[in-house]
């Protein structure tokens, strides 16, 4: 998302979420199984007031659990035919800013390369290992290592290097949602230097993995004002993707390449992963349904101070 970010960062920010799916078919579906991350997380900076997620048709079974990265997943089917599937979160957030992050850290390039090498015992340099590893839609990429190679120099400090690779990314590429798809590789995207924030997010932990650091996906939503003079509509947000890059001693750093910022209290944070696929808010198979259906998203963020 790229929409006149917010200028209000101050204080502790509350919102409503609401996010809506419609699945429309041309014949009907006779099965139905889905799973939808539609959840916030609870964080030390996050607290939800409330949440709910309707379903229409009412599925015949339904429960939640967690995944391997501790996102809360709705697990739902249903067993008989329908024409059309509407799946409707919303929710009440309140955030307040991320742990204060010194951009004098001294800590280099190639010494946070190290301790993540070295995977320490502790949870967070485990997830942190794992999190520096190759993945489907974000493979080894030695187009994104030698583009990111002036930002990420050993001797660099490591805030002042990711801070200038995210400057860079915002810089050098077009922000634009006609572009690519959810398919389009990394490469794809450093050739044609254009995309949306799923695909500066990939070419981000493109970028750090293929220099030994870790870094994962991050999926939510971002609180945006629409232009001077003009009123806030409703339906018109999105899902955003922004980093979270792994610092020993602190912990994981948030960086927007799409919006060159750090995350702040307007940042929503619904899910991570290692990549888009750990993270995609509702996907599923069906029976039925013919060859033709439309899908439509609507997202509003509606600031509530």
């Amino acid at each position: 998302m790229k929409l006149h970010p917010s200028s209000n960062t101050s204080g502790a920010g509350r919102y409503i979420v609401e996010h809506e799916t419609h699945y429309t078919y041309v014949v009907p579906v006779s099965q139905s199984w889905q799973l939808g991350r539609l959840t916030p997380r609870v964080l030390p900076w996050q607290r939800v007031v409330s949440h709910s997620l309707t379903i229409d048709p009412l599925p015949n079974e339904r429960h939640e659990a967690t995944d391997s990265f501790g996102n809360v997943v709705s697990h739902f089917g249903l067993h008989g035919a329908h024409h059309q599937l509407r799946v409707r979160m919303h929710c009440q957030v309140e955030v307040t800013e991320r742990v204060h992050l010194d951009t004098d850290h001294a800590m280099t390039v190639a010494e946070v390369r190290e301790a993540v090498r070295r995977q320490s015992p502790g949870a967070n340099d485990l997830d942190a290992a794992r999190m520096a590893e190759a993945t489907p839609l974000v493979p080894w990429s030695e187009a994104a290592r030698g583009y990111a190679e002036s930002s990420l120099q050993a001797d660099r400090p490591w805030v002042e290097a990711l801070l200038d690779l995210t400057h860079r990314i915002h810089e050098d590429f077009e922000f634009d949602a006609g572009a690519t798809t959810v398919s389009t590789s990394v490469d794809e995207v450093l050739q044609h230097r254009r995309g949306v924030c799923q695909d500066f997010a990939h070419l981000m932990l493109a970028c750090l993995r293929a220099h030994g650091l870790a870094a994962r996906y991050m999926s939510g939503y971002l609180l945006t004002d629409p232009p001077p003079g003009m009123p806030r509509l409703m339906g018109v947000d999105a899902s955003h993707a922004w980093v979270g890059a792994f610092l020993p001693g602190h912990g994981w750093v948030e960086f927007d390449p799409t919006n060159d910022q750090l995350a702040d209290r307007r940042y929503i944070t619904l899910a991570w992963g290692a990549d888009f696929a750990d993270v995609v808010p509702l996907r599923g198979v069906t029976l039925g349904g013919g060859f033709m259906q439309t899908m439509d998203v609507s997202v509003s963020v509606i600031p509530q101070d």
